[in-house]
């Protein structure tokens, strides 16, 4: 594959116009103007008036499968994720079967490998019995645990339980760098808080439910696990300012944190507009928490971005709060939602593609991704900057079927992605063929 012309972002972090060429699913060269002997021999792709990144890399989804196909499976959401410029996902162990032994985790990659479009990972999920098969599960990007948000066996809430997955045993090298990334909410203060206000049923009242103590409280305990056993840490979906305001302090160089694009650009007003839609654990916070959250992301006190792609059904949503699932999709739309705000002075092009790329390899370990540069893989996206339009809800992939955010008037829609050197989507058509791989994680 041979791609020219493209304004391209450098491992520098500079835009240049520049040729990339392709061989077996691994960039060879980057260069302005370079010559190919051969080139009708090449699939060449005209770059002009375009900007080449490297593929979008989610660290946090729930694509439903198995157990809850009817609101995503890893074709569907596979698809909506090159067509967000999306080209490798880290996937969250609350399926059916829960993904909390070597079984589960190797049916799902054998299903990923069937299905995916895009390369692709899997989190192994704590239980407060499962210590043995956190300790030896391979392939895993990490270990998720639910301290709060959640019910079952992946409820992990208790501080002795929590201890033992945090300890960090010398004599198992393989365990003891095993990152542990936490979803940080208090449980005990939810259900306190659930039935102090029992009764209500105005979705807005999720955010007081699920509030900023909650969360802090949380984050609070995991940090101090993570510093008595020096332990990897990742807090999954930061959302409160106060958390933020702690990493500032607290947050110890082992230590990384992530934040959704919704975090960012919506807060509790969207209750009013689209009502639950707008609910997800942690909740949305006030416009005050969005600031600070800004300000973490761009001082480098969060380290990057992820969607929390969680979709249900509009059946679903519509069922009455207290009694409609918390989650929302994302892959699709994160990437044009944060050229968009690069493209108004917010932030720059190479900060969001490091915030959605180049970073989270680096924090999972995943070798020769989020670069174009030779020797990386051909994992790519050309994006449109020089165009706005709304985002419909026709053009949802999700199996889901809607956005939060709906008719919001976007740019950089990615117009090709590439994954493995394969052109996955290309101006409105996807090649259902294309097959992502497992990725392998360093730490």
């Amino acid at each position: 594959m041979f791609i020219r012309n493209a304004q391209t972002l450098l491992p520098s972090g500079e835009l240049a116009i520049a040729d990339v060429e392709i061989h077996q699913g691994t960039i060879a060269r980057v260069g302005a103007g370079l010559a190919i002997d051969n080139l009708d021999e090449y699939q060449v792709i005209d770059g002009s008036g375009l900007i080449l990144l490297p593929g979008v890399i989610d660290p946090q989804v729930h694509f439903r499968e198995p157990g809850l196909e009817h609101k995503e499976d890893l074709f569907t959401s596979s698809c909506a994720c090159v067509r967000g410029g999306v080209t490798s996902f880290l996937e969250m162990p609350n399926t059916r079967p829960l993904t909390t032994t070597q079984a589960a985790l190797d049916d799902k990659l054998a299903r990923a490998a069937s299905k995916s479009l895009v390369n692709f990972g899997f989190f192994i999920g704590a239980t407060k019995e499962n210590l043995p098969d956190l300790r030896t599960a391979s392939p895993t990007c990490g270990i998720k645990v639910f301290m709060g948000s959640m019910h079952g066996p992946l409820l992990v809430d208790d501080a002795e339980s929590l201890d033992r997955i945090f300890y960090r045993d010398v004599t198992d090298s393989t365990y003891e760098n095993r990152l542990i990334a936490v979803h940080a909410e208090n449980h005990a203060r939810i259900l306190a808080r659930r039935e102090e206000f029992s009764g209500e049923t105005d979705v807005a009242i999720h955010s007081e439910i699920q509030d900023n103590q909650a969360a802090l409280e949380a984050t609070q305990l995991a940090l101090r696990l993570s510093k008595l056993y020096q332990r990897r840490l990742h807090i999954l979906h930061l959302s409160t300012g106060d958390e933020a305001n702690l990493l500032r302090i607290e947050k110890p160089a082992w230590v990384t944190a992530e934040v959704t694009p919704q975090h960012l650009l919506l807060n509790t007003d969207a209750y009013q507009t689209i009502g639950t839609l707008a609910q997800m654990n942690p909740p949305l916070r006030s416009p005050r928490d969005q600031d600070v959250l800004w300000q973490a992301l761009l001082d480098g006190v969060i380290d990057f971005i992820a969607t929390d792609h969680a979709p249900h059904t509009l059946e679903e949503k519509a069922k009455g709060y207290p009694n409609t699932p918390s989650g929302m999709p994302g892959v699709q739309t994160s990437l044009p939602l944060m050229l968009t705000q690069a493209a108004q002075g917010r932030c720059t092009v190479a900060q969001v593609s490091r915030w959605m790329s180049t970073a989270v390899a680096n924090a999972y370990g995943i070798a020769k991704k989020g670069a174009i540069a030779p020797g990386y893989d051909a994992d790519l996206v050309l994006v449109d900057l020089a165009t706005y339009q709304p985002f419909r809800r026709e053009d949802v992939l999700s199996k889901c079927g809607w956005s939060p955010f709906e008719g919001w008037n976007l740019t950089g829609y990615p117009q090709v992605t590439i994954v493995g050197g394969q052109v996955a989507y290309d101006h409105g058509t996807i090649d259902p063929a294309v097959r992502g791989k497992a990725l392998q994680f360093g730490h």
